[in-house]
């Protein structure tokens, strides 16, 4: 059994910080897993998680990988779980740089309007109307401190095409190049993905939570795209550990090629089922749909993190999404998906 900040040392310098599960039953926020690693002089937090414990055990992992005399904390997405403790950087008296990507600054500002909105269009399966549920749901990740004194986007800075092996990215370089940011922008819309390139870790953050995106702002063939990126990337031994934002385990060469392509057998087999199960053409509500989605996700033995029947809905309707349905006219949130007309 894990536990909430207990680090799993990966090398000298590196250390992952395990975050924990949400339990909405329990008013319980989920946490990340955040990384503590240091290349030269320069300490790296990848993500700072949230709650005042799960900070005060970042900071002892930031210690465990010193000395260092300067620090970059990097923010891979604005959900909370990832940014509550962003404001940790002012405190370690060293100077800091601390970048966040910019299409989810929004949500950053506001979490509560982007939780409605993704509420919102699974009303007939939440406990609650979208605006109480988004308030109950972002009461939980306090103290909430997204923006630190340095805080800037990452596309302040001239984007760069980043070569790794035979596989090319855009993002950015920091350390002389030895933490390389990469946009994958799936999870959500300005998700990141960063390679410690000295250690070797490949960390996805949350475009590992499953075979399909819950969020509005998710993108599916982004995230299929990255997962099959980073499994050529431990296929040519340019990556040897991949960790992830709610898995609590590393997984080395083999293991984590094995996983990523599980996670794309999962999602071809999901969408084949879905399309089944809406008879090709739709017209169907979305509360019937989620119904045998959810059993087929069961039946597949489909995981992913923080698994719950809000965002089983969630993903079904993005599921509806890719098969090419949109919402029938009308306001009701249950209204029928179909096909739409080519002529």
């Amino acid at each position: 059994m894990t536990a909430l900040g207990d680090p799993i040392d990966i090398d000298d310098r590196t250390v992952l910080v395990l975050g924990r599960e949400l339990d909405l039953a329990h008013d319980q926020p989920d946490v990340c897993n955040a990384l503590a690693h240091r290349t030269g002089d320069t300490l790296v937090l990848v993500d700072t998680g949230v709650t005042t414990a799960f900070r005060a055990a970042l900071r002892t992992a930031a210690d465990r990988v010193g000395p260092w005399s300067r620090a970059l904390v990097l923010t891979t997405h604005g959900h909370p779980d990832h940014v509550g403790n962003n404001d940790l950087g002012d405190d370690l008296g060293v100077p800091v740089e601390h970048y966040v990507p910019a299409r989810d600054l929004d949500q950053m500002r506001d979490p509560e309007s982007y939780w409605v909105r993704s509420f919102e269009r699974i009303a007939w399966a939440a406990p609650l109307p979208a605006p109480a549920l988004a308030a109950k749901v972002v009461s939980l990740f306090e103290p909430m401190r997204p923006f630190a004194a340095t805080t800037r986007t990452y596309e302040e800075r001239p984007l760069e095409l980043i070569r790794i092996g035979s596989l090319r990215f855009t993002g950015w370089t920091f350390a002389d190049g030895a933490v390389r940011v990469l946009r994958s922008q799936g999870h959500c819309a300005g998700h990141v993905i960063v390679h410690l390139r000295d250690c070797g870790v490949l960390h996805l953050s949350d475009e590992g939570n499953g075979a399909c995106g819950a969020m509005y702002d998710a993108d599916q063939v982004k995230i299929q795209t990255v997962l099959g990126s980073v499994a050529r990337l431990f296929e040519e031994e340019e990556a040897a550990i991949l960790t992830d934002g709610h898995t609590f385990a590393l997984r080395r060469g083999a293991e984590a090629v094995s996983h990523l392509d599980g996670l794309l057998e999962q999602a071809t087999a999901l969408q084949a089922a879905a399309l089944g199960l809406t008879g090709g053409n739709g017209g169907i509500r979305p509360s019937a749909f989620t119904s045998r989605y959810a059993q087929a996700v069961a039946d597949g033995g489909v995981g992913g993190a923080n698994p719950n029947p809000m965002f089983t809905a969630m993903m079904a309707l993005n599921e509806l999404g890719e098969l090419g349905l949109r919402p029938e006219p009308g306001e009701d949130a249950d209204t029928p998906w179909s096909r739409p007309a080519l002529s």
